[in-house]
C-alpha cells in the first residue's frame, strides 16, 4: 500500500467510528465534518498530501525494503548520518507546514514506533516479552502508513512518591485478566493528544514502582470494543481564520483514554506483567534519541515562527528603535540558534548503537529538552509585551464587514499596515500566546517530556561529568579521582 494521501487518511478515520465523547455527548457522524475536529483533520490530511507531492516526495518517502512502494520517511531506521539528516529534513517539511504547532504530527509517533522496533532485541528472552510482535507490527504500520496517538501516563490521583493504588475498581489502566485470546485491560490513561483521531493507540508503561499488572506495552485500533476517548473542552475559538488563525486549524484536543474491559489480542502485545522491562525498555531503547530529534526539529520551526510574529508586530507599529525591544527579540534569536546548535551537535556526533542503528547523541538533545520548556513561556511573554494593549484591541472579521469599517480603518491602522492587516497580525499574536489555544501551547511545551525538574535531574545524573572533575583534580594534585 505504502504512503497514503490526505483523502485516504480522512476516509480511514471516518470509517473507524471511534467512540469519542465531548462535553458529555457521544460524537455521531463523520469526524471530518465535526467543528471540533474538522480543522485538525484537514491539516493532517494536508501533511499526507505533502509527502506525495512530486516536489517533496523524494525527501519525504523512501522505498519499502519489502514491497518497493514509497513509504513515509519517518518510519525509516537510519543506518548512517546521511539517513539522520534525511529524517530531519522530512520533519522540517511537515513542521513548516504547521508552523511547529502540531505536536502530534504523524512523524512523531511513527518515529517512536520505529525506535521501539529498532531496539526490540532488548526484549529477547525476557519473561512475557514478544519482540517478534513489536517488529511485525512496526512493519505493518510502516507499509499501511498508520497514524497513532499514544498514552504513557496514569491519572493524577495521588502524586506522592510512594502512592500505591488500592481502590476496588482500577483507576490507572491495569491487566485484570490473561486468557487464551490476550490480555484484558481496565482503567484509564492520560494524555492522548488527538485521541480518537488516529488509526491506532500506542500504549506503553513507563516509570518506576509499577506493579506487574500495570506493566505492559501494546497497540490496538482506536475502534477496539470497550475503548473510549473523553475529550477536554475544545479550544477552538471559531472557524474564522481571521479571528482564530491557529486554533481553527491546529487545535489537537487532548483526551482521557478509558479501557472498559478491553481485550488486547496476543499478536498486539509487546510485553506484559514485567515491571522491570517496563522500567528499563524506555531507557535502553533509542526512544529518547529519536523522539527528541523530531521534537527539537519541530520546536526550532515553532521558534522561527514566533520570531517572525514578533518582528512583524515590531514593524507594524514601528518600535524597532527601542533598545528594550531589540534585547527582547534577541532572546528569541539566542534561543533559536541554541536549539539549532544542539540539534546539529546531536546529529554530528551520532553513532551506531548496540542494535545497529545510527542514533543521535543524546546529551545535546537532553539539554534542548531542558531548555525549551523554560524559554518557550518567555517567548510568549515577549510577544505579549511587544504587542502591549494592541493584543486586546482586536475587533473581529465581522466588524470589518460592518458599518463601523470606516472607524476601524481610521483608528486601528499601523505605521506600515492598514487597519485590517494590523488587526490580522495582532489576532495571530493573541491566538499564539493569549487565547485558550495559546496558553495550552505554553503548557504543552512546558511539560512535553514530563516534569521539568525530573528532566533536569536526569540530565544531571546522566551527563558525563567525570572528565571535568578529573581535570580539576589533576590541577590540584588531588590523590583521589573519580
Amino acid at each position: 500500500m505504502g504512503a497514503i494521501n490526505g483523502k485516504e487518511f480522512i476516509d480511514r478515520i471516518n470509517e473507524l467510528n471511534n467512540e469519542i465523547w465531548l462535553d458529555g455527548e457521544k460524537i455521531e457522524g463523520l469526524l471530518s465534518d465535526h467543528p471540533a475536529f474538522k480543522g485538525i483533520i484537514q491539516e493532517k490530511a494536508a501533511l499526507y498530501d505533502l509527502q506525495l507531492n512530486p516536489k517533496f516526495k523524494s525527501e519525504m518517502t523512501f522505498f519499502s525494503p519489502e514491497t518497493g512502494d514509497p513509504i513515509g520517511l519517518s518510519f525509516m531506521q537510519p543506518k548512517n548520518k546521511e539517513d539522520l539528516i534525511k529524517r530531519r529534513k522530512m520533519f522540517e517539511h511537515w513542521a513548516k507546514q504547521t508552523f511547529g504547532m502540531m505536536g502530534r504530527s504523524p512523524d512523531y509517533l511513527n518515529t517512536v514506533l520505529m525506535s521501539f522496533a529498532s531496539s526490540a532485541s532488548f526484549l529477547d528472552g525476557k519473561e512475557n516479552c514478544f519482540p517478534q510482535n513489536l517488529i511485525a507490527f512496526y512493519k505493518m504500520a510502516r507499509e499501511k502508513d498508520l497514524s497513532f496517538t499514544h498514552t504513557f501516563i496514569s491519572p493524577q490521583v495521588n502524586r506522592s512518591q510512594l502512592y500505591i493504588e488500592d481502590s476496588k475498581e482500577p483507576i490507572a489502566a491495569k491487566i485484570i485478566e490473561v486468557n487464551n485470546d490476550g490480555i484484558v485491560i481496565k482503567g484509564a490513561r492520560l494524555l492522548a493528544t488527538q485521541g480518537g483521531l488516529t488509526d491506532e493507540v500506542l500504549v506503553f508503561s513507563v516509570g518506576r514502582f509499577l506493579s506487574n499488572e500495570e506493566a505492559f506495552a501494546f497497540s490496538i485500533p482506536s475502534n477496539t470494543k470497550g475503548l473510549r476517548f473523553i475529550c477536554r473542552e475544545t479550544f477552538i475559538g471559531g472557524s474564522s481564520y481571521f479571528n482564530h488563525p491557529l486554533s481553527s486549524r491546529f487545535e489537537e484536543i487532548d483526551t482521557i483514554v478509558v479501557f472498559d474491559n478491553v481485550l488486547v489480542p496476543w499478536d498486539r502485545v509487546f510485553y506484559f506483567n514485567n515491571s522491570k522491562v517496563a522500567e528499563e525498555f524506555m531507557i535502553q531503547s533509542s526512544f529518547h534519541a529519536f523522539a527528541k530529534q523530531q521534537v527539537v526539529t519541530r520546536q526550532i520551526v515553532k521558534t522561527e515562527f514566533i520570531l517572525g510574529v514578533a518582528q512583524l508586530l515590531i514593524e507594524t507599529i514601528n518600535i524597532s528603535e527601542y533598545q528594550h525591544i531589540q534585547e527582547k527579540v534577541t532572546e528569541i534569536i539566542a534561543g533559536l540558534e541554541t536549539m539549532k546548535a544542539l540539534l546539529e551537535k546531536a546529529e554530528n556526533n551520532a553513532s551506531i548503537d548496540y542494535y545497529g542503528v545510527m542514533r543521535p547523541e543524546i546529551p545535546p538533545l537532553n539539554v534542548a529538552s531542558f531548555i525549551f520548556p523554560k524559554i518557550y513561556p518567555r517567548f510568549t511573554e515577549i510577544v505579549q509585551i511587544i504587542g502591549a494593549s494592541g493584543m486586546i484591541t482586536i475587533p473581529t472579521e465581522k466588524a470589518f464587514r460592518s458599518n463601523i469599517r470606516t472607524d476601524l480603518d481610521q483608528y486601528l491602522q499601523g505605521a506600515t499596515k492598514c487597519a485590517e492587516e494590523r488587526v490580522k497580525i495582532f489576532r495571530l499574536a493573541w491566538d499564539l500566546t493569549m487565547s485558550s489555544f495559546g496558553t495550552r501551547e505554553t503548557q504543552y511545551e512546558r511539560y512535553f517530556f514530563g516534569d521539568p525538574i525530573r528532566i533536569a535531574s536526569e540530565l544531571y545524573k546522566n551527563f558525563p561529568k567525570e572528565q571535568y572533575v578529573n581535570n580539576v583534580s589533576e590541577f590540584l594534585h588531588l590523590k583521589h579521582q573519580l
